[in-house]
């Protein structure tokens, strides 16, 4: 996730020298940027935590002399709360749960943020880092954020898989297996970017496209039938919420 957020900020025109990325093992990283396997000396405006939320409690320790009270911990950890980040890091001024998908590597990506301890300018300095990927979406209750994870950060894996369901159910009904992926890719790419440019919201978009009687009315009415598609979805971020939930008290009892 970390590489797509570097390549969506290099993308933006953040200059690569900005960053210093450090890992116990030589990486590739893009041309300008600098790599360290020891940890580097002296304090960070901004440290991005970017592993397994599993291995908080022996990749957190040795990183916390680079935050120190005029610094702000960024965190991408699914299900890491806020207070375990401040008990592994005493001395941090701010830390800050972010959390993109992988088409922040596009500017594409809505990012879900909630903070404690900003200044105004660092808030403004995170604010046009995630714009930069896509777009920042405060949360005011960090209680909300494993569901804004499974809704903003999980579900381009939903999306994908709906992609792949569609497309091999028509090829089940007889249409070429490559040709109904690349039909459905496309169809979701155009469905999106007008979602995302109309007025009008899903719902009335939905309406627009499917005439009473018509073609697209009679497969809305096999998704729409019994509540099927929406206790479907609401059972997914469900347990997609649930484990971010779980992720977090696991991180808590390794740390």
């Amino acid at each position: 996730m970390t590489s797509a957020m570097v390549e969506g900020w290099l993308k933006a025109g953040v200059p690569a020298d900005t960053f210093t990325a450090y890992g116990p093992r030589p990486k590739h990283v893009p041309a300008g940027m600098r790599f360290v396997t020891e940890l580097p000396n002296g304090r960070f405006d901004l440290v991005v935590l970017g592993f397994k939320p599993q291995m908080l409690g022996e990749a957190g320790p040795p990183l916390e002399p680079l935050a120190g009270p005029d610094t702000a911990l960024v965190s991408v950890l699914a299900g890491v709360e806020l207070a375990s980040l401040a008990r592994m890091f005493p001395r941090v001024g701010a830390i800050v749960r972010m959390m993109p998908n992988l088409a922040a590597a596009l500017g594409k990506s809505p990012i879900a943020l909630v903070a404690e301890g900003l200044t105004a300018s660092q808030r403004d300095v995170v604010t046009s880092l995630a714009d930069h990927l896509g777009g920042a979406e405060w949360l005011g209750d960090e209680s909300q954020f494993e569901l804004v994870t499974a809704l903003a950060g999980s579900g381009p894996g939903f999306v994908y898989r709906f992609i792949k369901a569609l497309a091999a159910a028509a090829a089940e009904l007889g249409l070429d297996a490559s040709q109904a992926e690349r039909l459905a890719v496309k169809m979701v790419e155009g469905a999106g970017a007008l979602a995302a440019a109309s007025p009008l919201s899903p719902g009335d978009l939905a309406r627009r496209v499917a005439s009473p009687g018509g073609m697209t009315q009679a497969g809305l009415d096999v998704l729409d039938a019994d509540q099927a598609l929406a206790r479907l979805l609401g059972e997914t971020l469900r347990a997609a919420r649930d484990r971010g939930r779980d992720m977090g008290r696991e991180a808590r009892d390794e740390g």
